[in-house]
């Protein structure tokens, strides 16, 4: 039983969740004050660095949401698992929890490789990846700012094939898009808050991502969203240090392993 059972259709929330989550949680971010003790860069650094207007950054993620939306209502329509009583019955708790980690997962891989190609492809990254670099400081509602063949390869593509291979549910695919959005969200947030649970529990967290973001650290830490395992496997995990700035917050400095 959830919450929406009986109002709208888990394919529908499966859909339109995420998108409402990803500017309901960008948007706190975003109207948060200017918290100066725990940003990762300053407020000069980013209106310095960072290359194209916040316009120009709602336009652009809202042009990938659509394209996700529709590639959702595709992957629901062909995924039906609607018995003969019209209904689709859901497994288990602990079963949901395995699929869930399994998307995780599956998520982490195929991004880590489809990112890390975009990289070292010079064409790719030059007139594809390129554009989500030009915010050097990354901010919460950059999270999803993509050139459109990136999103359509990196995050929507990759979220479909972690439905598929997970095997999950419409409806415990909302809960993990919805999941993987807010951490997503998190990580590129900018800031460095006391009691962040992402912070908490996870190595791939907003200082992490941070680094990749940093020019001397374009070449490292590609795991995105979840685990840093692609990175610590294969050679390209670049720790970090958060150092005090004099003036207030933070700054994350690599470190050599």
């Amino acid at each position: 039983m959830v919450f929406w059972e009986g109002y709208v259709s888990d394919e529908a929330m499966g859909t339109f969740a995420p998108i409402v989550v990803y500017w309901v949680y960008a948007g706190f971010y975003q109207l948060l004050p200017p918290l100066d003790n725990y940003r990762l860069h300053t407020r000069k650094e980013e209106n310095e660095k960072n290359s194209v207007p916040l316009a120009s950054v709602v336009k652009g993620v809202l042009l990938q949401q659509v394209v996700q939306a529709t590639v959702a209502q595709l992957l629901f329509v062909l995924t039906s698992k609607t018995g003969a009583s019209g209904t689709v019955i859901q497994p288990s708790i602990p079963v949901q929890i395995m699929q869930i980690v399994i998307g995780m997962l599956v998520m982490d891989t195929w991004q880590y490789f489809v990112h890390r190609y975009m990289h070292q492809n010079k064409f790719l990254y030059r007139h594809v990846h390129s554009q989500h670099h030009k915010l050097v400081v990354p901010y919460a509602i950059g999270a999803l700012y993509n050139h459109p063949l990136e999103g359509l390869l990196l995050d929507t593509l990759g979220g479909a094939i972690s439905f598929l291979v997970s095997g999950m549910t419409a409806r415990t695919a909302v809960i993990f898009f919805c999941f993987a959005v807010i951490k997503t969200v998190d990580d590129h947030c900018g800031l460095w808050l006391p009691g962040n649970i992402f912070h908490l529990l996870f190595q791939n967290n907003t200082a992490y991502h941070d680094i990749h973001h940093q020019l001397q650290g374009l070449k490292y830490n590609y795991s995105q969203p979840f685990f840093p395992i692609w990175d610590i496997l294969l050679g390209t995990h670049m720790p970090y240090k958060l150092v005090r700035r004099p003036e207030g917050g933070f700054e994350a400095r690599l470190t050599k392993d």
